[in-house]
Formats: C-alpha cells, sequence, structure tokens
C-alpha cells in the first residue's frame, strides 16, 4: 500500500510534464548537442518515478530513514515545481534555482541512503544521474539563450 502512496506523489509530479508540454517555445530555443531525444525524456522519467516510489516505500520499512523520507518529500515537490516553473512561466533561470536545489537534495539522499542502505542508495543513482544531464541542459539553454 505504501508502495501505491508514493507512486501516487510520483504520478502527480508527472502530470505536470503532462499539463506544461516543452511546445513551440522550448523547440526555438537554443540548446547544446548533448540534449536527449525527445522520446527519451518520458522513457527516462516513467522509469525513475517507478524508482523513486520503491526508494519511498522501502524508506518506510528501514528503521531510522525519518531524514531520508524528509528529504524525499522535499525532492518530489522541487522536481514538481520545474516543470510548471520552466515550462510553464518559462522562467529558466528559476529553474535553474529549482533544479540546482533538486539536484542538492537528491545528492544527500544518495549519500545518507547509501549509509542506511546500499540496495536504496544504489535505486536513487539513475535519479541523480539524469539530474546531472537536466541540469546542465538547462544551464546551457540559459547561456545560450539570453534575451
Amino acid at each position: 500500500m505504501t508502495f501505491l502512496i508514493f507512486l501516487l506523489a510520483c504520478g502527480a509530479a508527472a502530470t505536470t510534464g503532462v499539463i506544461f508540454k516543452p511546445g513551440q517555445w522550448y523547440e526555438n530555443l537554443i540548446k547544446p548537442n548533448f540534449t536527449p531525444p525527445n522520446w527519451l525524456f518520458p522513457v527516462a522519467w516513467t522509469l525513475i518515478y517507478l524508482l523513486l516510489a520503491w526508494v519511498g516505500h522501502r524508506l518506510t520499512l528501514i528503521p531510522g530513514s525519518q531524514i531520508l523520507l524528509a528529504l524525499w518529500a522535499a525532492q518530489i515537490a522541487l522536481n514538481t515545481l520545474w516543470t510548471p516553473v520552466f515550462f510553464g512561466a518559462r522562467r529558466i533561470f528559476a529553474g535553474m534555482i529549482i533544479i540546482g536545489l533538486l539536484w542538492l537534495v537528491v545528492a544527500a539522499m544518495v549519500l545518507l541512503a547509501l549509509r542506511l542502505d546500499v540496495i536504496t542508495g544504489l535505486l536513487l543513482l539513475p535519479y541523480l544521474a539524469w539530474l546531472c544531464v537536466a541540469a546542465a541542459l538547462n544551464y546551457s539553454i540559459l547561456r545560450q539563450n539570453r534575451w
């Protein structure tokens, strides 16, 4: 049951991608050559959200995971916030701040989780890796599209 609750939270975050689609504005931006193909974004996020729900569920079963659960809540809030800010409000700089904070929270989660439960920490690594790509993409877009 807890897995489904965490999956619901991830589903809510994912819904922002349906509501605030990249669209023509994003297509017209100058993007770096390392920009992943469009089809990869939903594939990556689906995998990440499934792993995040599993991580949340695992954390509820591990004694002493209160700080990690609080960080889980912080990351899903920041994750949910980024899409409407970047794609909806078209605030590239604000998006950079949000994704930077998100990266810090997830990096802290990885470090703490690896100490508490190695499997949980390893399950978070794809998320941190994807955030590295996303943050670099956000930063590059910010630098190349100053108006």
